[in-house]
């Protein structure tokens, strides 16, 4: 098993954690009563920050029951291993009602990763493959 260090920068903090064994995700909670109007974009401070290796990467995503029940997605979420700061989840209402969080609510979901790094090497052709360069519904959907 992995070990974080995570720091509370809030007292009122719940720590992020798994809701059932098995899980992939860690549940990130509100630390606020808040409402998200229709196409609006909302911020929530999350009250910690985590330190782990530099071979993982902390994503942050949806939690299945909110898009599919309420239309509210996660934006951006990725968290580099250097990074120090208070962690965050940025969420957007895509449907047409406000939605209401309140304190304690799950929010979104932090993944934990492993990650490696890239190095491009830069050639003048790439090799061929069964999907060559067919996009969007190459597969015949």
């Amino acid at each position: 098993m992995l070990r974080f260090k995570i720091k509370k920068l809030s007292s009122d903090l719940k720590i992020p954690d798994y809701g059932h064994p098995g899980d992939a995700g860690l549940d990130l909670y509100s630390r606020e009563d808040k409402t998200i109007k229709p196409g609006e974009i909302v911020n929530f401070m999350l009250g910690f920050a985590l330190e782990f290796p530099g071979d993982y990467v902390a994503l942050v995503r949806d939690k299945s029951g909110l898009p599919t029940k309420y239309g509210i997605h996660t934006m951006a979420g990725v968290f580099d291993s250097g990074y120090r700061g208070e962690y965050n989840v940025t969420l957007i209402n895509l449907s047409q009602k406000s939605y209401q969080f309140k304190k304690g609510d799950k929010l979104a979901q932090l993944l934990i990763m492993p990650c490696q790094r890239a190095e491009f090497q830069e050639v003048a052709e790439l090799s061929g493959s069964s999907r060559g360069e067919g996009r969007w519904g190459s597969t015949g959907r």
